[in-house]
């Protein structure tokens, strides 16, 4: 059956066959992904829900562009009866064909648009699409992300929650991310954090109920010294989630920050959030309000960068997902997992001060701790070397594996970008306003004492650690011989390596 004249165009030809390639290429990848679900990668995806649906609507659009340019170029060679719309007669066999052709078409095409759409709403929200299309760029989050407690939590269940609001405000704000990759414009590091965000209050707690009790924990940490022998040094916490009994529920301990019944808000100096000079305290129940300041940092109460927001879960757990380990603690894990042997000499100290170097990129950093580890118990240790066959080599790998996993040269990303705020040894943490210099008009003060938050029930090199009977707690006794720690926060020393 032969097409009216006016198909016969380059413009409506060339549509049609840039649209049958593409949809041909679509089915096939299709198949292939079905048939082949794990060998196919996540870039195959891309194309098929993404990139070649492109070309489809372009070849589908030049096709009635061609044909209505080829009318006009016809008429105008020829003068016809004026006619404003175009004329369908089914009488005519040709006609029909193309009448039959377009319904048929058409049909399909929002057959397959409607199983497209379904499966790009799909692709885009996987963890996948989030963590390798733009890899480069999302390697350190998709890396962290496989290593942390929410590993089987999607990654928009977090960042997207449900609803198609935040679904829509997500795509729109994902445009310019788009762009920053396409013109390569991104910051790096990324900044955070994300203002743009879900508030976790409409997130975290869908599962994280804040009114359920926590009881009280008890954590155990291991770490090792920088000297020969890389002595172990334990300390047991009984960290004070919420109140010594179940009845009082989030009326004492951490958790009290988030406790329905009172309101803290804070005001920050930057959007980091690392500094604080405000903070305010609601009791939502009795009206009580009280206003903290500190003294130290009134010069920033006529900043412009304040930003004043309600206290949730991402102030202090800031990093549930995308943790970056110091060196001093992914290392510290591998001698504690055996995987650096203990008996290694100076093991510690010599990893520490490899790690202090910074690298341009990762396989840089892999042949610079390989050679520099071999070079010195070369050196110093070779008969260590010979009686253990082996151990150096277990060492540097679990090195060079703890880095590979928290530091990504190319997007500068590592723990000193990226501050833990859990805790306050390697970042400012519950000291931004545990500080002792927040007081308020009627001299209150948001107090730094240690037993607030934890109490020390064990503590003391292997072999001889102290404890603590159940109803005491132990003064913190510092493993090196020095009394300075007591005027100064942890991070200070202990956000640098040691």
């Amino acid at each position: 059956m032969r097409l009216p004249k006016s198909f016969y165009s380059w413009t409506t030809i060339s549509g049609a066959v840039l649209a049958s390639v593409s949809f041909l290429l679509i089915v096939f990848s299709i198949i292939i992904s079905l048939i082949f679900p794990d060998e196919v990668g996540d870039y195959l995806g891309l194309f098929s829900y993404i990139v070649l649906p492109v070309f489809l609507v372009i070849g589908l659009i030049l096709i009635p562009v061609g044909t209505l340019t080829k009318i006009r170029k016809d008429k105008k060679r020829k003068v016809q009866r004026e006619v404003k719309f175009p004329i369908v007669n089914l009488n005519d066999s040709s006609q029909r064909f193309v009448v039959l052709i377009f319904v048929v078409g058409t049909a399909i095409f929002l057959l397959f648009t409607s199983i497209g759409s379904y499966q790009v709403f799909h692709y885009t929200e996987s963890n996948e699409f989030c963590g390798t299309v733009c890899h480069t760029v999302m390697e350190p989050e998709y890396v962290t992300y496989h290593g942390s407690a929410h590993s089987r939590v999607r990654c928009v269940e977090c960042h997207v929650g449900s609803g198609a609001t935040w679904y829509v405000k997500s795509k729109m704000s994902g445009l310019y991310q788009v762009y920053s990759v396409l013109t390569n414009s991104y910051p790096t590091p990324i900044e955070t954090p994300v203002h743009s965000l879900r508030p976790a209050r409409e997130t975290c707690e869908k599962c994280h109920w804040p009114e359920k009790f926590y009881d009280s924990k008890l954590v155990n940490r291991k770490s090792y010294l920088s000297d020969e022998e890389n002595t172990e040094w334990n300390v047991q916490l009984l960290l004070k989630t919420a109140s010594e009994h179940k009845a009082k529920g989030l009326a004492e301990g951490i958790h009290w920050h988030i406790n329905p019944d009172v309101n803290i808000e804070y005001t920050a100096t930057s959007f980091k959030r690392d500094t604080i000079f405000e903070v305010k305290y609601t009791n939502n129940k009795t009206g009580e309000v009280r206003v903290y300041k500190d003294e130290n940092l009134e010069d920033f109460e006529d900043s412009p960068r304040h930003e004043t927001r309600t206290m949730d879960c991402v102030d202090c757990h800031n990093r549930p997902s995308h943790d970056y380990l110091s060196p001093t603690k992914f290392v510290d894990h591998s001698i504690a997992s055996g995987e650096i042997s203990q008996s290694i000499p100076e093991i510690k100290s010599v990893a520490m001060g490899i790690l202090v170097k910074e690298f341009p990129t990762t396989d840089s950093a892999m042949n610079y701790i390989a050679f520099k580890i071999n070079e010195y118990y070369g050196k110093y240790y070779d008969d260590f070397i010979a009686e253990n066959p082996g151990i150096i080599e277990n060492a540097i790998s679990a090195i060079q594996e703890g880095y590979k996993k928290n530091y990504f040269p190319l997007m500068k990303a590592n723990y000193s970008e990226y501050p833990n705020h859990i805790g306050h040894s390697e970042s400012p943490g519950c000291f931004r306003c545990h500080n002792d210099s927040f007081q308020s008009e009627d001299g209150h003060i948001i107090t730094n004492d240690c037993n607030l938050c934890h109490v020390i029930k064990a503590q003391g090199p292997a072999g001889n650690i102290e404890y603590s009977t159940s109803d005491s707690t132990l003064m913190f006794n510092h493993p090196m011989e020095m009394t300075d720690w007591k005027e100064m926060a942890c991070y200070e020393c202990h956000r640098e390596l040691y």
